[in-house]
């Protein structure tokens, strides 16, 4: 899916100064301007892991099991096809990856379109950072899940390029879909900055060659982002973009 962004604010590149950030922490990146910017959606800009979880929370219990943190960390930012598969093995049905699912998506196809809402901040931050350089969103779900996710959290139309698992070989956390994202935007990786929620995606964004900003979605996650906030609504966000 490819849609315009609506006009406004400095034309493309009017004020963004090439080349790569510095090397360094937080500090440093927040004195780097980039080029493009690629988000993730589930669990960053839409607040959809609840339905993951209560989805996933249904599959395990019609098999007399419990879902708990421990199996949420193991698949949480993963493909439907990778947690699946993990999913499965947690509960001794190796091979069944394809079975869970298919369930899944039945289960959140029903869950999200009464759900879907944005993370705090996230409406607000895209927003600016739109009128200021290219934007897109590069996810591991699925494109029917991840097209009601953006129009849900009141998305729709925002983004220049949406990337979903199916549109490249492998997904998260290859680089694959952050290099389709860059690729779509038309600017270098290395010059490119991807916010994301989990260690999954933010190993396929640094694998890609973007820096990154990251905001856990489940508590006490430790993100080796170049920048770690708690969310979108964090100050210290708009205000970097306002220097764009």
């Amino acid at each position: 899916m490819s849609n315009a962004v609506p006009s406004g604010g400095p034309a493309r590149g009017s004020r963004v100064r090439a080349g790569p950030p510095p090397a360094g922490g937080g500090g440093n990146l927040l004195a780097w301007v980039p080029q493009g910017v690629v988000f993730d959606c589930d669990g960053l800009l839409v607040d959809t892991e609840p339905s993951w979880t209560t989805a996933e929370t249904v599959i395990f219990a019609r098999r007399g099991r419990r879902f708990g943190q421990r199996e949420k960390v193991q698949i949480i930012g993963r493909s439907i096809a990778d947690a699946s598969a993990v999913i499965a093995s947690l509960l001794g049905e190796p091979g069944a990856g394809p079975d869970v699912a298919r369930e899944l998506l039945a289960l959140m196809a029903e869950l999200l379109p009464d759900r879907a809402g944005p993370r705090s901040g996230a409406r607000r931050l895209v927003a600016e950072v739109a009128s200021r350089v290219p934007v897109a969103v590069a996810s591991n779900s699925p494109r029917a899940l991840l097209d009601l996710a953006l129009l849900g959290a009141g998305f729709g139309g925002v983004f220049e390029v949406c990337v979903a698992a199916e549109d490249v070989p492998v997904p998260k956390p290859a680089p694959d879909l952050y290099l389709r994202a860059c690729r779509e935007l038309g600017v270098p990786a290395g010059n490119a900055l991807a916010f994301e929620d989990s260690l999954t995606g933010l190993r396929s964004a640094l694998a890609a060659g973007l820096r990154t900003v990251g905001v856990p979605s489940l508590e006490g996650s430790a993100l080796p982002a170049h920048l770690v906030v708690g969310s979108l609504a964090d100050p210290r966000l708009p205000a970097w973009v306002a220097t764009w």
